[in-house]
Order: structure tokens, then sequence, then C-alpha cells
């Protein structure tokens, strides 16, 4: 280790951003003082429709295999609807437990056929599986291929032989599922942490279903940097209600939601807080409408909440998103100096980082008052010709790391540590401990990240911490991965369970950032689709407006409420049509060709 002295506006939904919808109810009946903790049951298992249509009569075996793989996106009763396309024995012996598997545009060929029988081999390419908590995998590899066997009963054709685990198509599963998000408080207590779900349930089961989820907990990989305030000895107690005691429709239009919690007289005022947190941001985020009136054994859980329940507004603090705003506007790097943009015009930074010209990167700490950078240290070879430089805004630096390339710095959102990538394989933390006044270097465990069956090829060309810290998304190789980021017992950190994302784009990632929570900006070389937008699991990736961009694009810098790029000729911003029209990129006037954006984190 190496030890220094030391030196507003939230864009449309396009984009992910939270959109939090509070109705409060003023009155409600009077709630029962006890009752018995009550099971939340079991996930996509739920019916989601009155009962599944049969199978069409008469119909040519082809074509009701692809009526089969249709139905079985859903999930309802032991996919009820997709057995009715099997024989008896066929449908006792599947197991539609063992896998659920996404694919596109499955093709369907038949082998062979008589008058009774026929066979088919379906080819796909895999897109995801959904484990049975509901998390989404997007899939890198091989295609899938297996065979289906058919016969006549009663004169119409069934499926009599298939292979154990479910199988749908793209379209079907947009059809019947869709992403919610649950919370799950980081171990600090600080913030919570979204971990995405795919759930097929209809609206009025929804609430329970999302309940049941967070009570068996976070995903294995966030499981030590997570805590659960649902976890036992807290249970649900009772039946989950509107506000006012109805049973009726829960969650569906107005009316709030009741839910009574045991088990939670031991916790600590802050606890409680976490819990609520946790369950009023997963509720709101899946369009659940509060006020929401939380209890614990018959009683208010926080009597400052008795009357009317509590709103998103009341845990809005612990939202990730709440650290996502951008306070200190605009910078760039132009002519290898970090400049300031605002709407008076460009300026230069103040000090050392304003007045030097061999800057080719910068980060700025999300308070302003740190910066690292990269800069070109102008020494022959075989001299290391990059320098990390650390100091204060406007003050003091000093150099911390050097090497032959070294990648765009990352700050936590504490301004507690800057990230980066040296060479391509080392990863460091420099800590900035603003009680002491000294700066350290810390190299990170990456050995997480190239061993197991989802092992990453180096060399990593960029690295950027979440706003909540315990997440990392990362280019390496070209491919974009997100990995969970672990405080060590020894108090230092490791990269582990790296896991792909836009795993079907076929041009390299350029570069990367956070802009929200559960949401990736990425920039990839080539002219096709060159910004896009990914979830956290892999699944949503879609293509941004190439409107008025030059590829390539050689960096992005973005927030919630802006987010910049720079292409091949300018620094643009993603701007709204205010005709109503599809948005475009607008050039930030004045920075010219060869610079970068450079917002907080």
């Amino acid at each position: 280790m190496t030890v220094h002295s030391r030196f507003p506006r939230l864009r449309p939904a396009a984009f992910g951003a939270l959109v939090l919808v509070t109705a409060v109810l003023t009155g409600c009946a009077s709630l029962p003082e006890s009752s018995a903790p009550q099971a939340l049951g079991t996930i996509n298992r739920g019916a989601t429709s009155e009962g599944p249509l049969p199978p069409a009569a008469g119909r040519d075996p082809g074509l009701l295999l692809r009526d089969f793989l249709q139905a079985t996106a859903d999930p309802a009763n032991g996919h009820a609807s997709a057995r009715q396309y099997m024989t008896e024995s066929a449908s006792t012996k599947w197991d539609d437990t063992t896998s659920t598997v996404i694919v596109d545009r499955p093709d369907t060929l038949l082998e062979s056929r008589t008058a009774d029988t026929a066979a088919y081999r379906i080819r796909a390419q895999k897109v995801a599986e959904i484990a049975p908590d509901g998390a989404y995998r997007a899939i890198e590899g091989p295609p899938l291929e297996y065979k289906i066997e058919m016969s006549k009963v009663d004169g119409e054709w069934r499926i009599n032989d298939l292979p154990d685990g479910v199988v749908m198509d793209t379209a079907a599963f947009a059809k019947s599922y869709r992403r919610y998000v649950l919370y799950f408080p980081d171990s600090t207590g600080t913030s919570v942490v979204p971990d995405l779900r795919w759930i097929s349930a209809p609206k009025n089961a929804l609430t329970q279903r999302l309940l049941s989820l967070m009570k068996e907990g976070s995903e294995p990989a966030l499981a030590p940097v997570v805590r659960n305030g649902l976890a036992p000895p807290v249970e649900v107690r009772g039946p989950i209600t509107k506000a006012n005691g109805d049973p009726d429709e829960v969650g569906v239009g107005l009316g709030g939601v009741r839910i009574d919690f045991t088990g939670v007289n031991g916790l600590a005022p802050r606890d409680r807080e976490l819990l609520a947190a946790q369950v009023v941001l997963t509720l709101s985020k899946a369009d659940i409408l509060g006020p929401y009136m939380l209890l614990a054994d018959g009683k208010p859980l926080d009597e400052r909440f008795a009357a009317n329940g509590w709103s998103v507004a009341d845990v809005q603090q612990f939202s990730p998103d709440a650290n996502a705003q951008n306070r200190i506007g605009l910078h760039a790097l132009r002519e290898g100096s970090l400049v300031q943009v605002g709407a008076g015009g460009i300026a230069q930074a103040p000090g050392y980082f304003g007045a030097v010209n061999n800057l080719q990167s910068a980060a700025l700490s999300p308070d302003g008052q740190f910066v690292a950078a990269v800069a070109d240290a102008g020494r022959p070879a075989p001299e290391p010709p990059r320098t990390l430089m650390v100091g204060n805004y406007g003050g003091t630096q000093f150099p911390v790391a050097e090497g032959t390339t070294i990648s765009r710095p990352s700050w936590t959102f504490d301004g507690g540590a800057a990230w980066a990538v040296i060479d391509g394989e080392r990863v460091i933390r420099v800590v900035n401990d603003r009680a002491t006044g000294t700066v350290s270097v810390e190299n990170v465990d990456i050995s997480g990240l190239t061993t197991g069956s989802t092992a990453l090829r180096l060399p990593i060309t960029e690295v950027r911490v979440s706003r909540v810290g315990v997440r990392a998304v990362l280019i390496a190789d070209g491919k974009v991965y997100v990995a969970v980021v672990i405080r060590q017992p020894d108090g230092k950190y490791a990269l582990t369970s790296p896991r792909p994302v836009a795993v079907d784009v076929s041009t390299p990632a350029a570069s990367i950032n956070w802009l929200s929570g559960d949401t990736i900006f990425i920039a990839f070389q080539g002219n096709v689709d060159p910004v896009r937008t990914v979830q956290i699991d892999g699944s949503g990736l879609l293509p941004l407006t190439g409107r008025n961009l030059t590829s390539p694009v050689r960096s992005v810098s973005v927030s919630l409420e802006h987010q910049y790029v720079a292409d091949s000729r300018a620094v643009l911003e993603l701007t709204s049509n205010p005709d109503g029209g599809e948005p475009y990129w607008r050039e930030v006037p004045g920075l010219g060709a060869n610079a970068v954006p450079v917002l907080p984190g």
C-alpha cells in the first residue's frame, strides 16, 4: 500500500427513470389486534386468467406445436395451459420446474410423420434463463436443440414425449411476464439495492407475490452485501388488504395497501424505517399505489405515519436514485484541460487540473471537491507513459499510480475512493480518507472475475462503480459485465460474480456509465445503434436515437437528468423534441472535436 499526504430536471421514462405515484386516503377501518402469521406462497404459479383456452380443434401438428410454445409462457397452475397440448402420460412425466429458457424465433423442423405420429426438432437461439425466483440471466452460448414427438388422441394431435423444462419464445415471454424491482438495504443501511425479477401474475396477486420474493431474499450474488428486513423472525401477519381492511382486489387502482408484520418488536427505529423503505419502494415501483399502512402486531410500525400511512416521499432518501442527482453541473476535458461548462460559457477549472494540457480522462467526486485524472506523463519508453493524478478541485494534486494504460477513473458516491484499471489487469482503489488527510492505493481482488462458469477475459478497459457502491459495470475484452463489489474481512475489496449483459451485440463496447441504479448506458464501436441502455440483469437492451451522432462514439457520461456523449466531432446532449417527436442529440457549443464530457461519479 502506498500512502501519500493529502492534497435538475428528470428525463422521460424512456430511460427507466423512477416514476412514483402516491394516493393518500384520509380514513381507514379499525384493524384487528392479533392474527396468525400467514404463508405468502410460491412464485410464478398463480393464476393469470379465468382459465387456459383449450387447443384449437383439428390443428395440424406443426401449428399445434407453435401454439404450445406460446402456451408455455403462462406458468399458472403448473403450466396447465401448456399441459393441455400433451397426452395424459406426457403431462404426468413432464417436469416444468427444472429450467425456464427464453429463445428467439424457434424453428420447428419436421423429422418424420405418419398418419398417427409426428416428430419435430426444435432449434432456437437462447436468449436468457429465468430462475425459479424470477431472476433473469442473459445467455451467450450455442443454440438450443431438442426433439418433441406427437401422436393422435381421439383424432387430435397431442405431444407425447418432450424434455423437461419450459421453453418459450421472446414474444410469448413479453406478453406474460413483466420485470419488477425488489429492494434490499445495503450492508451499511444507508440505501436500498435493486434486485430485478420477472413475474407473471395478475395485479390483484402482485403485492403478495412481491412480498413472497422479498421474504426469500436477494439473489445469491448480492447476499454478502445486502440485508433483508423481511427475514425471520419478521413475518407477514394475517391477510394483506387495502388500507381500509378490504381484502378484495388489493393493489388494483386506488385504495392503498395494509400489511401487518410480526417479529419486529426487537428492531431498532432505523431498521423499521429500512423495512418500510424496502416494502414501499418495491410496491410503488410495481405501480401498486399507496398509502402504505404498515403495522407491527396490529399497531403502527411507526407512530409518525399512524394516521395517513407511509408514502414514497417518506422513504425516498433510501432510493438508489436519490444519489443520482448531478449537483455540480457539466465539466469536460478540452485540449487536455478540465473546463467548466455553464450557461455563461466555458471556463478553465481552477487549480492544477484546469491549468495543464496533458489530461486524457478525468472524474469528479459527486460533491465536486476532488478530481482523479489520467495524465500523459511524457516519458520516453520503457518508462510508463500514463500517470493517475488525484487532488483537490482547484487545489493540490499528486501522482498515485502509473502504467502503460490507465482507465477513466470512477468515484464512489461519498468521494471516499476512486477506482481505475492499470494495464488492463490490475484494478485499484485510491482511498481518500478525509478524516486523516491521507490517500492510499489498494489493489482490488479480481480473482472472482476470471474463474468459474461466468469468467471474463482480460483486458479490463473500464470500470464504473454504482452510486450505491455494491455493483460495478465494466468492459472486459470488449464485452460488458455487471459485477458485485464485496468488502472483505480485512477491509479490502473484491469484484465477484460477473454477469454478461448486452450479450447479443457483436461490436465491442467503447464506454459505459450508470444511468440509474438498475440501468446501464453503453456506447458501442461501429455505426449501427452506437448508444444503448440495458438493465443490470441483461434484459431490455434498447437502442437510443442516433439522430445527429457521427460514429464512433468515444465516451459517455450520464445522470438521470442529463445524458452526454462524445462522438467523432463534438460533445452532444440527448435532448427532448418540443414537438413530441423523436429525441435528438444536440451539440454542446464551444467544446470542439476532441473534448469528452465529465459528470460527477
